[in-house]
């Protein structure tokens, strides 16, 4: 009996006829990363993968998970309702407070007045050859839970050769190998629109982006780079384009999905105890990635994100922002949309957006503000080893300001109402 005496009739009595559910578990865990997972070289490593069948599907998804938002071009027109998924990572801009103001400046890595703390010839030759477009991460947590499936798939197959148990060894053959299918039907790689006409002329790409919660995100730069990570269509290219020749791949996917699992009911108490063993590791292991922030499977080294402040008038730039995010707080929500009319100086992307009401009081509001918000000025400041740019607000009282207006805009109906009714 050995270490498993007190198991009534031994280890050999132990009844794992559905050992195989293990192998199909963990659906939700796996779909979270599946499209930045299939990004990475490491998508084809034959491997123990939770639930492989999640990503055995009958049609493949065109397009990356927007997220909810307005996103607003401050000049050009552009409006969507709705976030791009590479932008939002990009500012990691998840759990923002309610009525917040954050403002950044983003231009590609090698753009003119890019920050590059490289100074050696040596560092900028290395730069040059990194990667220019937004990947996967090379080394990150994705890359990690990889390594670890293979690893306990190359463990398991071990140790079936030394039980001599021939099911054990046809089962981890398909089961992992499966893993290398999925990833040769769903490998992909992103494409980022390219302006063909560099020498042709664009407004200002300034970005607005509102949240649901009344927080903004104001972004400067340029119109190629608004239109990379905010506007134009995000285009997955999949290596395998046919549908036929997909689907086809998926039906081999199934067939292996269901030999590797009757195989492995087959094998040897033992190896079955092994593998559901690395099963159940596997997917501890993918529902812990799938708890960590988006930003961290994700590689934006491309671009560069400069925060800005906005600073209140008459005191200094506030210690307690430092290692914030340097976001502004506010109370209320007109105080955040005259803070972002600030650092924008215009009023129509608000109109635009839906940012406020058609109202009378409103209207005449946004003139006032934008207005006032020309009297702002900007100021740079040492933030440790960094430069920070410094919007100061000019004195003005934005939330008795709307008062007034609908204050003065209930008059003046007051007014239309008794001509009427005489």
């Amino acid at each position: 009996m050995g270490y498993f005496h007190w198991i009534k009739g031994g280890i050999e009595s132990i009844q794992l006829d559905i050992v195989g559910f293990l192998a199909v578990l963990g659906e939700g865990s796996v779909l979270i990363n599946a499209q930045v997972a299939a990004l990475s070289q490491v998508t084809y490593l034959p491997r123990f993968m939770p639930a492989p069948q999640a990503l055995i599907q009958p049609s493949r998804a065109h397009k990356l998970k927007s997220h909810n938002g307005y996103t607003t071009a401050v000049r050009s027109g552009n409006v969507r309702d709705y976030i791009n998924h590479i932008g939002h990572i990009l500012v990691n801009s998840e759990h923002y407070p309610a009525y917040s103001v954050r403002c950044v400046e983003i231009k590609r890595k090698h753009e003119p007045g890019a920050h590059d703390d490289s100074h050696s010839l040596e560092a900028k030759k290395h730069n040059s050859t990194k990667n220019e477009s937004i990947t996967s991460k090379a080394y990150g947590p994705l890359w990690f839970v990889a390594v670890t499936g293979c690893s306990l798939s190359i463990i398991t197959f071990a140790f079936a050769i030394r039980e001599r148990d021939g099911m054990a060894l046809l089962s981890i053959i398909l089961l992992s190998f499966l893993s290398s299918l999925v990833g040769i039907a769903n490998k992909w790689k992103l494409q980022l629109p390219k302006r063909l006409n560099k020498n042709q002329f664009t407004p200002p790409g300034d970005v607005v982006i509102r949240y649901a919660k009344g927080s903004f995100l104001i972004v400067q730069c340029t119109e190629d780079v608004a239109r990379e990570l905010f506007f134009a269509p995000e285009d997955i290219e999949y290596l395998i384009q046919e549908a036929w020749e997909y689907r086809l791949i998926s039906l081999v996917g199934t067939i292996t999905l269901m030999f590797g699992v009757i195989f492995l009911g087959n094998a040897s108490v033992y190896l079955q105890l092994g593998i559901a063993g690395s099963y159940i590791i596997m997917n501890v292991l993918y529902w812990i990635v799938a708890a960590l922030p988006s930003r961290l499977h994700w590689d934006v080294s491309c671009f560069v994100v400069e925060d800005q402040v906005i600073a209140p008038c008459d005191s200094e730039l506030p210690e307690a922002r430092h290692g914030r995010k340097y976001i502004d707080y506010n109370k209320t929500f007109t105080t955040a949309l005259w803070k972002a009319i600030v650092v924008t100086k215009e009023t129509e992307w608000a109109v635009r957006s839906s940012a406020v009401p058609s109202h009378p009081a409103w209207t005449e509001w946004l003139k006032l503000a934008k207005v006032k918000a020309r009297e702002a000025g900007t100021r740079e400041e040492k933030v440790g080893n960094k430069t920070i740019k410094v919007w100061d607000l000019p004195e003005w009282n934005s939330q008795l300001a709307l008062s007034t207006c609908f204050e003065k805009a209930a008059e003046i109906a007051a007014k239309l109402e008794q001509e009427e009714q005489v």
